[in-house]
């Protein structure tokens, strides 16, 4: 490998840039997931949400707005969610929709798309909610064991059957009890040790392979020849978000900004985006099985494409109206 030369200078430049922005946001997460195992009661989300499954996978889509939590950190957090109770269905609806409910989110796109800031931001949680509900309402009555990783799965009570003895309720709360606060510290901080190095490992591997995708120069000249056809340009934003791996709260600053693009198609970046990238394909994969993140990779992209068309309809107008 030549380190002279300046193709190399790039892709490192990225990596550094991607794996700076990412890693604290990993860190965050598994400390959160170190906490709520060692901390939180066993189905203490229920509290939250409505006893009713249907009604709760709706109100699972708005807990980004009380728990926000980037797409980098949200895997781990999601990971012992599940295993203190929360239903799988549930708990994906959260992973998707929790980077863009999110407050910072909202304000960072809010502020960057001046002139239709309050279209674009009420767009993005609009399209966001729908598609994150709609996964949901697909997935929650599939068993846990056909979603979840094995080595997930297994931990579950019932081995992934989301059936829960008395019983074993009373062991799980019984062991907490007997663990001091000093020894839940400690448990808090393994696990998440355990965590950081186990997304850690995933979270690098997509970043090398964002960063070398980033910086290409055939890439962006792609962007640029398709951007004027939404046929074109929807779909190839989405597998740019991919590609790109951004975060989601500094994304709407770097799209909004590029006048060539339509209102649609950067809608389609924004949503897809924190939903499903590089790194969150890697991410996935340490928790989920691999046929359920391709379902995600593939399905995120037709639905998010399909929803894309009326919303184009809704743009042009607005374009049309600002015109007058």
């Amino acid at each position: 490998m030549d380190f002279s030369n300046p193709a190399f200078h790039d892709v490192a430049r990225s990596f550094i840039s991607i794996l700076l922005e990412g890693a604290p946001y990993i860190l965050l997460g598994t400390l959160i997931s170190g906490f709520i195992d060692a901390y939180l009661p066993k189905n203490a989300m229920d509290l939250l949400l409505p006893k009713n499954r249907v009604l709760a996978i709706f109100g699972s889509a708005l807990l980004g707005a009380i728990f926000p939590v980037c797409e980098c950190a949200i895997v781990p957090v999601i990971r012992r969610l599940v295993q203190k109770g929360l239903p799988v269905a549930c708990a994906v609806t959260y992973m998707l929709s929790a980077p863009i409910i999110n407050p910072i989110t909202v304000v960072s796109t809010y502020s960057a798309f001046k002139g239709v800031s309050l279209e674009m931001t009420l767009s993005r949680l609009l399209m966001a909610y729908i598609v994150t509900v709609f996964v949901g309402l697909l997935i929650h009555k599939i068993a846990p064991k056909k979603i979840l990783a094995d080595h997930i799965a297994a931990d579950l009570p019932g081995g992934g059957a989301n059936v829960e003895s008395e019983s074993d309720t009373g062991a799980v709360v019984a062991k907490d009890a007997e663990l001091q606060p000093g020894e839940k510290l400690i448990r808090a901080l393994r696990t998440a040790q355990a965590d950081f190095l186990e997304t850690g490992m995933y979270f690098v591997i997509g970043v090398i392979i964002a960063a070398t995708f980033s910086t290409s120069p055939a890439l962006q000249d792609l962007v640029r020849t398709f951007a004027s056809n939404d046929m074109i340009a929807v779909p190839g934003m989405m597998v740019f978000a991919f590609i790109l791996s951004l975060c989601s709260t500094t994304d709407a600053f770097i799209i909004a900004a590029d006048a060539s693009l339509s209102l649609t198609s950067k809608l389609a970046f924004l949503v897809y985006g924190p939903m499903m990238d590089v790194k969150l394909l890697f991410l996935y994969s340490s928790v989920f099985k691999k046929k359920f993140v391709l379902f995600l990779l593939f399905g995120l992209f037709i639905l998010i494409g399909l929803l894309c068309i009326p919303w184009a309809g809704y743009f042009t107008w607005l374009e049309s109206s600002v015109q007058r």
